[in-house]
């Protein structure tokens, strides 16, 4: 039996991390406790005999994704939470893995990844701050190897490093615009070489996707040393092999590899590990956490996950790069779509982040809600494009209406979809019973594992793989700088055209402009910038004016975030 946890608190009950362990089928010989409440799972968990083949094992694997999200995001994460709790109450054994929050959003305007209400990952301090360190792990190994660059230039540059070539930043978790360009070497002689560099969040590190991908320490030792850094005069990729680095950078990031132990607000067990962003990276947690809770649920049990965003850009790079490398394949996509979202891509209404929703956008409106439903309809043709069962999950905020959550259901029947309203804040879940059976019984029709379709072939070109991303989100084609073009041309010639590719974009829009609602026609996508991220194994093509290290916003997060001193509890962490 599951152990239940009030949702209000956590912190302070005794969790006995055996037992939590145990309802994930995980036995209590991998658990290595951190603290009292959370612990990581020695990667001897895993059964070298589940990655072979479809490595879920028996598991019914589901993902959830959404429709395009507005700025405040439509609840995907605490939807997802809340569907693991209900599972768990039919009776079903159920294991959820998730990104790990990142602080910068936290102490910025988005807050915390961890659920709320009813629907929350506990201990929610940890959960949205330090956890176990592995952000603050790869942080230290991504720099660790900017430092071995500058230091080798220093020294000689045997390598013969071209300056204006080098590609690898350095990294920071926080949010913070002024560093996003910056002169490093300033100084003396002796305090290095002067030289232009930038600063990215460390969710947007190639190290957190290499570690996200990675199938086992001796993968994570190879990935680490395919990082190409730039070149040399003569044009060669220089990697972090070539400047000896990445053997220290594994040892730095070898217990960081191990998936941590949470359980959600009701005690369902929970498997949190790396966390790289949706709209710059695959935004998917780790292969290896995935692994792990599907060698504890191989007899029937289910595997619930969560790709970022919407599923025009989640569920492309959960289906075309993690499950090429796990092996896994969804059996269902849960699709969470909100009266809000689809309200504001009827086009009728404009909304801010950190403002309050416009007052005429709260009124009763039916009308507005089948006036966006294309984007809804987009992302369900989307999922059944990839060969996945979708299930409709309508999140129910306490502004909406009845009228207008039974047209979204009538929407998404209509499209041939199953489809629960649900309430994971509110009623945790109990809130979200409906969709868990809405879910098993899409599980039960059966599942072919070879009708998992991916949106390009590995034979096809750099060009043509970008090309048939953008095919997906509705463009009608792709303009490039020449700057871009030569840079692909590079890459093939370099070898590196077989791999994947990820369309970094605006997550607010199909389109790569977040001012086009709905179902966006006759626009093509812009690619500003490319970059090769050998050790991870794509190519990321960025669109638009996407950063990769995001500003604070006038009044953070962070302002309203203290420590009561009496109790020492935190407070005012959302």
């Amino acid at each position: 039996m599951t152990q239940v946890i009030p949702a209000d608190g956590g912190l302070q009950t005794p969790v006995d991390l055996d037992a939590l362990a145990a309802s994930a089928g995980i036995a209590a010989e991998h658990v290595i406790p951190y603290g009292r409440d959370v612990a990581k799972i020695d990667l001897r968990a895993l059964d070298p005999d589940d990655q072979a083949n479809d490595g879920a094992s028996g598991a019914h694997y589901v993902v959830v994704t959404a429709i395009t999200p507005t700025p405040f995001g439509e609840g995907k994460t605490t939807t997802a939470i809340g569907l693991a709790q209900g599972l768990t109450r039919l009776g079903e054994r159920a294991v959820l893995t998730l990104r790990q929050s990142a602080m910068g959003p936290t102490f910025g305007i988005k807050g915390g990844a961890g659920g709320s209400g009813r629907a929350r990952i506990l201990p929610a301090e940890r959960m949205n701050l330090h956890l176990t360190g592995d952000f603050h792990t790869i942080t230290a190994a991504h720099n660790l190897l900017s430092a071995m660059i500058d230091n080798h230039l220093h020294h000689g540059n045997d390598l013969d490093i071209d300056e204006r070539t080098i590609t690898w930043p350095r990294v920071l978790d926080v949010n913070d615009r002024a560093l996003r360009h910056i002169v490093t070497g300033l100084g003396a002689k002796i305090d290095g070489v002067t030289r232009q560099a930038s600063f990215d969040i460390t969710p947007a590190s190639e190290l957190m996707v290499i570690m996200s991908l990675a199938t086992d320490l001796a993968d994570l030792r190879d990935r680490l040393g395919r990082i190409v850094i730039g070149r040399n005069r003569s044009g060669e990729w220089i990697s972090a092999e070539d400047l000896k680095a990445a053997g220290a950078m594994c040892a730095v990031l070898r217990d960081a590899l191990e998936p941590n132990l949470l359980r959600t607000g009701e005690g369902t067990p929970v498997l949190v590990h790396t966390g790289p962003f949706g709209n710059i990276a695959t935004g998917c947690s780790s292969v290896i956490a995935d692994r792990v809770a599907a060698a504890g649920t191989r007899s029937g049990g289910y595997v619930l996950t969560e790709a970022g965003f919407g599923a025009d850009m989640g569920l492309e790079r959960f289906v075309d790069l993690k499950c090429a490398v796990s092996g896994m394949h969804p059996h269902v996509a849960v699709v969470v779509v909100t009266v809000r979202a689809l309200k504001v891509h009827s086009g009728r209404y404009r909304i801010v982040s950190g403002k309050d929703l416009p007052e005429e956008m709260l009124r009763e409106s039916a009308e507005d809600v089948h006036a966006g439903a294309a984007n809804l309809l987009k992302h369900l043709d989307i999922v059944r494009g990839f060969g996945i069962t979708p299930v409709v999950a309508v999140n129910v905020f306490p502004t909406d209406h009845d009228s207008e959550i039974e047209a979204v259901e009538r929407i998404a029947r209509d499209a041939g979809a199953r489809v629960a309203v649900c309430h994971p804040v509110t009623e945790g879940g109990e809130g979200c019973l409906d969709l868990a059976s809405a879910v098993v019984e899409a599980c039960q029709e059966g599942y072919d594992a070879a009708s998992t379709r991916t949106v390009y072939e590995t034979e096809d070109d750099l060009r043509t793989k970008i090309a048939k991303v953008a095919a997906l989100y509705g463009a009608d084609g792709v303009d490039y700088t020449s700057a871009t073009s030569r840079l692909l041309d590079d890459y093939e010639r370099g070898g590196f055209g077989n791999l994947p590719v990820i369309v970094a974009k605006t997550p607010l829009s199909l389109s790569a402009e977040p001012g086009l609602k709905g179902t966006p026609t006759r626009w093509r996508l812009p690619v500003r910038e490319v970059r090769l991220a050998a050790g991870a194994g794509y190519v990321c093509a960025i669109c638009g004016g996407l950063s990769t290290m995001p500003g604070l916003p006038s009044h953070p997060a962070a302002e309203r975030i203290d420590v009561d001193v009496a109790t020492g509890e935190i407070v005012g962490l959302r």
